[in-house]
């Protein structure tokens, strides 16, 4: 058996590359994007000068054969599923969803156990990442509603979303690399469902592991901080119904008004005399200006449903209408799909301390609208334009980013970091849902390959207005093309040197002749245990040619290798960085790393366990 495992120069170079992708990959020393580019004009270069000549003497790694992966089908549905995401996300059609998981009224275990699932459902058709980010409010209010710290639920949400993943074609950008790395090694690619009854069979015991487990051994006070600060910041605003407006002869249902969800009315300001709650029967007039309070969440999809209604808007004194003529004029406000909103604070040593919010002028000189006002001490009652600023005051801003990044350079109004984000276009999101369904009604039922559905759609989101360019641009994540990009050209020279059935070999020797059903297990294991020091899409495009040189030896089927290898690389628990939502969770739970190894390990150890019968049991062998 060693005489057959003799390397050659091509395969000791390609050998060497790949432990340095490894390497370099897990060290961090390097950035991702660094590092794959390097590796891949490393491989074009050798493999020029030292070719991997074919049956018709042609170079086996010429440049187009390794730069073939950026155009790989594969990839560019990963591209087209990460706008579509986008899309989803910022039109809000998948609000409603989680809001409506949030409004039920059951008891808190019997609502988080139903949460979960729903988590893990949703993500087997849609990417983990925005999931997570519609769901983290949703289980913040739930860990308060049943007396929880967070931490007892952001690790579970994060772990629930990956397990869905595993369960359909689409439902993690890893299982479609692998099944085009299939394909580049000559085999068919994996069906829709194909990998469903074993998905299933492992997540749902991961699934029942994450409900009934992982909260004992999760620290008590992780996250206890969130839990117990109340609903969050209020910002209190105004608005004026305007002549066309929808909420003109809007009337009042039980003292609210359905058409402003979330919204709390104080006072309605009418031909200049004040009406208190309750507001019974009441009808709401063109002219009408209401003094409202609403969290950022809910003054962000008011804004963006009644375009132009929230304005603080500048009025100046008597007095100083002399010096009318002095002051720059308002700037037209910019289209709302371009808009973002951003909080700013007034520091103490502000000079607009004691300034109404209608002479700041931030239309005037800044392009600004002054969409909300947030008061820790107390709640503000009164029209929002006329009242004093203090010290520790947070502004809610509407407006161009360029305008944001020009106030930043303001010091009496200081931007806090990271608030920025855009207004959803919620006006397109029956038609991204649609178009949504329609993708996994035509990829499902085979009548569109996966790759024409999600393209298709990712253009008519552009073209229909539920993103813009530079939006679908935006969503799709350069690291991860260049990690995938690099990837499949390493797994075209791994094949084209017989590096990949060397490992093979050199896998099956070691292990002896045990059998279809260990080898699947230990290579389960492998990759598993390699997934939470890689990335999961590294950890899957380089092991799929190894899993398959090591099918093609047994001669088994080379599907099932494949799927082994897509359920291990998504077993990503142990580490924070072993996923994306990993680290999205880490700072609203207040995890240390220590906590994922001590939650997510034995999640692993089950899970491999749970596969181990799964082969036997699920697939027979």
């Amino acid at each position: 058996m060693l005489g057959e495992l003799a390397m050659t120069a091509p395969m000791w170079v390609t050998l060497g590359l790949l432990v340095l992708t490894l390497a370099l990959y897990m060290s961090e020393k390097v950035a991702v994007e660094v590092a794959s580019i390097g590796i891949l004009v490393t491989m074009m270069v050798v493999f020029h000068f030292l070719p991997v000549a074919g049956p018709n003497g042609k170079n086996l790694l010429s440049p187009d054969t390794l730069l073939a992966g950026f155009g790989n089908p594969a990839l560019l549905t990963v591209m087209a599923l990460l706008v579509v995401a986008e899309g989803l996300n910022r039109t809000g059609a998948l609000d409603r969803l989680a809001d409506g998981v949030g409004n039920l009224r059951l008891s808190p275990v019997v609502l988080i156990t139903f949460a979960l699932v729903l988590v893990s459902v949703t993500s087997g058709f849609i990417n983990d990442t925005p999931v997570v980010v519609m769901f983290l409010p949703v289980f913040q209010a739930l860990a308060m509603r049943a007396g929880l710290g967070v931490g007892r639920l952001m690790m579970p949400l994060s772990f629930a979303a990956i397990l869905g993943g595993m369960t359909t074609l689409i439902g993690s950008s890893t299982n479609l690399l692998v099944s085009s790395s299939l394909i580049a090694q000559g085999e068919d690619g994996l069906g829709f469902f194909q990998q469903t009854a074993m998905g299933v069979w492992v997540a749902g015991i991961g699934l029942l592991y994450v409900l009934f487990v992982m909260p004992r051994l999760l620290p008590k006070g992780a996250g206890e901080t969130q839990s117990g600060g109340g609903t969050g910041k209020q910002f209190v605003s105004q608005c004026k119904v305007g002549k066309n407006s929808d909420l003109d002869g809007v009337q009042a249902q039980a003292g609210t008004f359905k058409q402003l969800p979330d919204i709390t009315v104080h006072l309605i300001i009418r031909h200049g005399e004040s009406v208190f709650p309750p507001y019974d029967d009441i009808v709401l007039q063109a002219g009408d200006v209401l003094m409202i309070a609403g969290s950022r969440k809910a003054l962000t999809e008011t804004a963006a449903r009644y375009p132009g209604l929230l304005s603080v808007p500048e009025v100046h004194d008597d007095e100083d209408e002399d010096d009318e003529d002095n002051l720059p004029a308002p700037r037209p406000q910019a289209p709302m799909v371009e808009q973002v909103l951003v909080e700013a604070m007034v520091p103490p040593t502000s000079r607009f301390t004691g300034f109404s919010v209608e002479q700041l002028g931030l239309n005037r000189y800044h392009n600004l609208v002054v969409v909300g006002l947030e008061r820790r001490a107390r709640m503000m009652r009164g029209p929002t334009g006329g009242l004093r600023l203090q010290a520790g005051d947070v502004l809610l801003l509407m407006g161009l980013e360029s305008d944001i990044e020009t106030l930043r350079q303001d010091r009496d109004l200081v931007v806090i970091s990271g608030s920025a984000g855009l207004l959803p276009r919620v006006h397109h999101a029956k038609t991204a849902g649609l178009l949504f369904l329609a993708m996994l009604g035509l990829s499902s039922t085979g009548v569109l390959p996966i790759a024409i559905a999600a393209i298709a759609v990712a253009v008519a989101l552009v073209a229909l207005g539920g993103l813009t360019a530079r939006q679908a641009v935006g969503a799709i994540d350069s690291k991860v093309v260049l990690l995938v990009g690099n990837a499949l050209a390493l797994g075209e020279a791994m094949d084209a040197t017989g590096t990949a059935a060397f490992l093979a070999k050199t896998l099956l020797s070691a292990v002896g002749d045990v059998g279809p059903w260990a080898i699947l297990v230990t290579m389960f294991g492998l990759v598993a245990a390699l997934t939470n020091v890689l990335s999961n899409n590294a950890t899957a495009v380089l092991f799929t040619p190894i899993a398959v040189g090591v099918a093609r030896q047994l001669g088994i089927d080379p599907a099932l290798f494949a799927i082994t290898v897509i359920l291990a690389a998504n077993c990503s628990f142990a580490t924070p960085i072993g996923y994306q939502t990993n680290l999205l969770v880490m700072g609203p739970g207040h995890y240390r790393f220590a906590d994922y190894v001590k939650a997510g390990l034995p999640m692993i150890l089950l899970m491999w366990a749970a596969f181990a019968v799964g082969v036997k049991v699920v697939w027979g062998l």
